[in-house]
């Protein structure tokens, strides 16, 4: 898989704009706001709820990619005296902003979670608030719930405290424009704190036996002559970046558990089978798994520049199905799961740091902050917990609906009137099942696509399958954009 991005033939964005629209009206998706919404929102942006601790003298900046208005965290990084480090880590505080019960509640509560199309986002919230008021944008004071996270000099966790605080940002940055900046060596301290901090969080996750998977993700752009699709490898810095946020999660997590109340994001183990079917697979790609190497060292081992190594990851994927939300409440005879943890993290995690995009972040940041301010949950946020998981895992569905919906439409654009031609292909997955159907990366377009062996032509692999792994000629035999169906057959 290329980490570069790739350029291809644009598409057209007018066509596709309208496409878009009818996509939108088919997943019955409501991109506008009631005017009640509207109202409340605006009277919200001028009669925020303000904290009285004042933190704006501290120079906090942000990391989001470029052109982003929907700014949830911003950080600051410094030395601990005598050691360690110290992160100062500012979440938008929407509940400042939010009224329980109110039309943007409501309207938040059918939402979920902000939806995004080549064209536009659909906010969870509207963007009076997203995009301005709430949102951690530069040289505007915010209110925010500002953790203190001290580490040790080996980026171990030493106390972590959380209070509501009014804060500026101060910078504004992009993930490239950071990672220029320290691939040039002209970082500044605090660039090149986020570097240290980022790796040492990195080894801190594998020795707790957690792993990040390097997997580069189709990614659609518009440009001035069109859409493109490409190949976005995460770079260094968005490492480091999610690092700040994984840190921020593991330590909201202990504290709602320690409270007997709150709202975990929880990945259970993958069964042994699953592990038994990626050792299959990774003995058809050639990629050595010595018996006594724990999957984590395995991947971390790996570059998914080199082809193969690039298959094997994405049937990694696999092991981080099942994910989930799980609300607990002691108090109320809901008690904490007996396996908290996140399989992938090795460790409790909880998802606190979108809020302006992910609406069980609130409830999350609204337990956390009574917490630890020794103060009792609010009733309206504990009331929520219960009816989370099932909005949040409704929300997840419908986001990667919408995901798959525009990049398959995409590719059928860019596609089509090439039906007959052949395209080098490199075999991703195979159905073990139907060993003669699979998925297919193309390096140039960016696609990634079902491919069959047709019945009768000359085995591709062992069995009469497709090669996992192997480097074959793709024929194109639909590419419909009405239908947003792009199929190859093996050559």
């Amino acid at each position: 898989m290329p980490r570069r991005k790739l350029r291809v033939k644009a598409a057209d964005s007018a066509r596709i704009n309208a496409e878009l629209a009818e996509l939108r009206a088919h997943l019955e998706i409501r991109a506008e706001w009631p005017d009640p919404v509207l109202a409340e929102a605006e009277e919200a942006a001028r009669t925020p709820r303000l904290p009285e601790y004042d933190a704006t003298d501290l120079p906090l900046f942000t990391v989001d990619p470029p052109g982003s208005r929907d700014l949830d965290q911003a950080m600051h990084l410094t030395h601990r005296p005598g050691g360690g480090y110290r992160v100062h880590y500012a979440i938008a505080d929407v509940a400042a902003f939010v009224r329980p019960g109110g039309p943007i509640d409501e309207e938040a509560r059918r939402r979920v979670q902000t939806l995004y199309f080549p064209d536009r986002r659909v906010p969870l919230h509207p963007a009076r608030l997203s995009e301005d008021a709430a949102s951690l944008l530069p040289g505007e004071t915010r209110p925010a719930l500002l953790w203190q996270l001290d580490l040790d000099a080996d980026g171990a966790v030493v106390l972590a405290d959380l209070r509501r605080a009014l804060v500026r940002s101060h910078r504004r940055l992009d993930y490239a424009g950071v990672q220029r900046a320290l691939d040039a060596g002209g970082a500044d301290e605090q660039l090149a704190l986020l570097a240290t901090v980022g790796r040492l969080r990195e080894e801190q996750e594998r020795a707790r036996g957690g792993i990040s998977l390097p997997v580069p993700e189709q990614e659609i752009e518009e440009t001035l002559h069109g859409y493109v699709l490409g190949y976005r490898a995460p770079t260094p810095v968005d490492g480091w970046n999610a690092q700040i946020s994984l840190l921020t999660g593991m330590a909201a997590a202990e504290l709602m558990l320690d409270a007997g109340v709150g709202l975990l994001r929880t990945l259970p183990a993958a069964p042994p089978e699953a592990y038994k079917r990626l050792r299959r697979t990774a003995r058809a790609l050639d990629v050595d798994w010595p018996a006594g190497l724990p999957y984590p060292e395995l991947v971390r081992s790996l570059d998914p520049d080199v082809p193969l190594h690039a298959a094997f990851l994405n049937e990694c994927t696999g092991l981080l199905r099942g994910a989930g939300y799980h609300a607990f409440d002691e108090t109320r005879g809901r008690p904490a799961p007996a396996d908290p943890g996140h399989a992938a993290l090795a460790a409790p995690y909880a998802h606190c740091t979108a809020p302006l995009r992910r609406l069980g972040d609130r409830y999350a940041q609204e337990v956390c902050a009574a917490v630890a301010a020794g103060e009792p949950v609010p009733d309206w946020a504990r009331e929520a917990l219960p009816g989370a998981p099932g909005l949040m895992a409704g929300g997840d569905r419908r986001s990667a609906e919408v995901e798959r919906a525009c990049v398959d439409l995409l590719e059928a654009e860019l596609l089509a009137g090439r039906e007959g031609e052949d395209f080098p292909a490199l075999v991703i997955d195979v159905d073990e099942q139907r060993p003669t159907r699979g998925t297919v990366q193309l390096r140039e377009p960016a696609v990634r696509a079902r491919c069959d062996r047709p019945d009768g032509a000359p085995a591709a692999g062992s069995g009469g399958g497709l090669p996992l792994g192997g480097r074959i000629l793709a024929r194109l035999t639909v590419a419909d954009p009405a239908t947003r169906t792009v199929r190859f057959a093996a050559v």
